[in-house]
C-alpha cells in the first residue's frame, strides 16, 4: 500500500511561495531532517512546453521548487509562511531527455549542506524508473 502524499494540489501553496503561471511542483511524498521527494504532473499548459515538451529551464524549476517545498515544510511545521529562495548556483547538472507533457516527475532531493543561509542540495528527477535530470543546486534562503 502505497502512502498518502504529505501535501498535493492546492495544499502544496502552504509550502512554497510561486504561484500560477509558474508552479512547477504539485506534490510533497515525503520529507524528513535531511531528504525529500517530490512531484509533478507536467501539463500540456506548462509556461515551460514546448512542441509538447518540458523544456531545460522547466526541469531546472522544477528542481529549484522541489527544494523551496521541501524548506517550506520544515517551516510549516514550525508554524511559520515558506520563505523565499534564489537559485545561488547549479553544478554537475546532466539533462537526459526532456519529459513529455503528460508524464509524472519525481524527484528526490538531499541536503548536502547548509550555512549561512545557503543551502546545497543534490537532485535527481525520473519518469517512472528513468533518470532525466541530476544536479546540485545552491540556494539562497531570504530572512
Amino acid at each position: 500500500m502505497e502512502k498518502q502524499p504529505l501535501f498535493k494540489g492546492e495544499e502544496i501553496f502552504e509550502l512554497i511561495p510561486q504561484r500560477a503561471p509558474i508552479v512547477m511542483v504539485d506534490t510533497l511524498y515525503e520529507a524528513d531532517d535531511v531528504s525529500g521527494k517530490t512531484g509533478l504532473t507536467i501539463s500540456e499548459d506548462n509556461i515551460f512546453c514546448r512542441d509538447n515538451h518540458m523544456q531545460e529551464p522547466g526541469l531546472i524549476e522544477h528542481i529549484a521548487q522541489s527544494a523551496a517545498a521541501f524548506a517550506g515544510y520544515k517551516t510549516f511545521k514550525d508554524g511559520l509562511p515558506p520563505k523565499l529562495g534564489f537559485i545561488g548556483e547549479i553544478k554537475k547538472c546532466k539533462i537526459n531527455t526532456l519529459p513529455k507533457a503528460g508524464e509524472r516527475l519525481t524527484t528526490n532531493l538531499k541536503v548536502l549542506g547548509e550555512a549561512a543561509g545557503i543551502t546545497l542540495v543534490s537532485a535527481e528527477t525520473f519518469v517512472s524508473d528513468t533518470l532525466i535530470v541530476s544536479c546540485q543546486m545552491k540556494i539562497f534562503i531570504q530572512e
